[in-house]
């Protein structure tokens, strides 16, 4: 993993307690900027979405990490902003071709079915596997409207 990526993340009540531990996992190797949201207090996942991939589709952040109950909300979301490849990652394997093979910019994770152990192995597989392009670059080209 490149030390010094800069990631937005964000989460709804059901992920909070888990980007609490994220922010904390990977000492100065990654600068985060959070989004929220700050409590475990009922918040919608949209708010904090739009927030993420609007960072990453600006270019002030190299990737996105969101988190909710199932993901399902967030990547749905984050996948409304062009240029966005918002990916819904539950297991290591899952992982490395939304990264290889899609180019996945944010990485959605689904809080109420992972453990923080595999959270963590997911986040370094994403910020480490590196594009493949050729075939695959055709038809993440293909991707925006």
């Amino acid at each position: 993993m490149k030390k010094g990526l800069k990631i937005a993340i964000g989460a709804d009540h059901a992920g909070f307690d888990y980007k609490q531990a994220i922010l904390g996992m990977f000492g100065d190797d990654i600068i985060f900027t959070d989004h929220g949201t700050y409590s475990s207090e009922s918040a919608d996942y949209p708010d904090f979405a739009h927030l993420v991939a609007s960072a990453v589709e600006k270019g002030e952040a190299d990737f996105g990490i969101l988190l909710c109950g199932s993901a399902n909300g967030v990547a749905i979301t984050a996948n409304k902003h062009q240029g966005i490849r918002a990916a819904l990652c539950w297991k290591p394997d899952v992982t490395i071709p939304a990264r290889t093979h899609n180019n996945a910019n944010v990485l959605c994770i689904p809080a109420r079915h992972v453990s923080i152990e595999d959270t963590k192995q997911i986040i370094e597989i994403f910020l480490t596997e590196e594009f493949e392009g050729g075939r695959h670059a055709n038809r993440v080209n293909k991707i925006g409207c």
